[in-house]
């Protein structure tokens, strides 16, 4: 008979191994969960999604659970890193790894897509998102109404478009989009669904957005990958110097930091995020390192009469100051410290050429 506590500690120390300590889905730190059916380490949240593939993975605690001999054997033989070189082999780089913060939907998809799927053990497995044209209906906001409408939307790697198009496709395109601009993040609570996308881009030196999602959850992260794909092949004529390594962070950006602040006059709302830009446009602060002349600090500033709001934000570029007014002294700090991080970090060798900098973004 399997001794209980004998085996309990075994899993304890394997889990504390540096292959197996982080989740093997997500990263998360201290795994507490196992699959024993593919002989991995995962957190709570990455469980809860095992839990819906039955025919592929069976989740037990390593803390609570009864385990067998034989099973802690298995966990023995393979653990994190095994599975990760099977499962992994031949993940595309722009594909989009989750994080712990990320939504449930990139989470429970990546997943899907390594076990369920297993569209990364084989190098030439068919993968939509890698193709030059993705094209597909998403239900898309109103910009007068707020409804949600289905609308046809094609991305092309031919021209580094986006277009999407209304009821009558003859017509040509609603708009046409460049992706040299382009953003795609997720968004659920914003957009009021649990498989919301807001894609931002720039036209007429403003920053737009278009609000989407689709009712099927690997589609709406086809999409996205499929973004990813054809960003990281723009980038790649852009700087064709730099390496994968260089341009993967700049292929999707997650937001810092975003909220309302007041800018001597009507309240904006602004959102903080990593962009590539080639020139300043209105409505956007760039942001640069501190060696490069640029600095934040609260602020109490005199001659703001009018202002709802009297917790100020100061930042200091080569060329101007700017004050924003938060309405929060909570608010005040959160925004210093977000824009610190950003000055804190030294440019990359490409980003002198490039400008490879960061705006503040008043979203229109």
């Amino acid at each position: 008979m399997a001794n209980r506590e004998k085996n309990k500690k075994t899993l304890l120390e394997l889990a504390k191994l540096s292959q197996n300590c982080c989740c093997a889905d997500c990263g998360a730190t201290d795994p507490d969960w196992a699959s024993c059916t593919l002989g991995i380490f995962v957190c709570l949240n990455c469980s809860g999604t095992h839990r819906n593939l039955p025919s592929v993975s069976r989740i037990k605690s390593i803390r609570l659970d009864f385990w067998d001999d034989e099973l802690v054997q298995f966990m023995k033989s393979n653990g994190n890193r095994a599975a990760k070189n099977f499962y992994e082999k031949f993940v595309p780089v722009f594909y989009y790894q989750p994080q712990p913060d990320d939504c449930e939907v990139l989470r429970e998809q990546w997943i899907r897509a390594k076990y369920e799927r297993m569209e990364f053990a084989e190098k030439n497995r068919d993968r939509p998102y890698t193709a030059d044209v993705y094209e597909g209906m998403l239900w898309k906001k109103g910009k007068d109404n707020g409804q949600f409408l289905e609308r046809k939307f094609v991305l092309s790697v031919h021209d580094f478009t986006l277009k999407y198009y209304k009821e009558d496709e003859s017509k040509g395109p609603k708009a046409t989009i460049s992706v040299k601009d382009l953003n795609a993040t997720f968004q659920p609570e914003k957009i009021g669904h649990a498989h919301g996308l807001q894609i931002t881009y720039c036209v007429d030196n403003h920053t737009r957005n278009l609000f989407v999602y689709h009712k099927n959850g690997q589609e709406i992260v086809n999409w996205f990958n499929a973004i990813r794909a054809i960003r990281l092949a723009y980038l790649k004529t852009a700087f064709p110097t730099a390496s994968n390594e260089e341009l993967i962070p700049w292929i999707t950006r997650n937001y810092l930091k975003e909220g309302y602040m007041e800018k001597t006059g009507p309240l904006y709302e602004f959102s903080f995020l990593f962009v590539l830009k080639d020139a300043i446009e209105l409505g956007v602060v760039f942001i640069g390192p501190e060696n490069h002349g640029y600095s934040v600090r609260e602020c109490v500033p005199k001659g703001t009469r009018g202002n709802k709001w009297k917790c100020g934000v100061i930042v200091e570029t080569p060329d101007r100051q700017f004050v924003f007014m938060c309405e929060q002294e909570r608010d005040q700090r959160e925004w210093v410290e977000a824009l610190k991080t950003i000055i804190s970090k030294p440019m990359m060798p490409q980003d002198y050429t490039s400008k490879i900098i960061t705006p503040l973004n008043q979203m229109c």
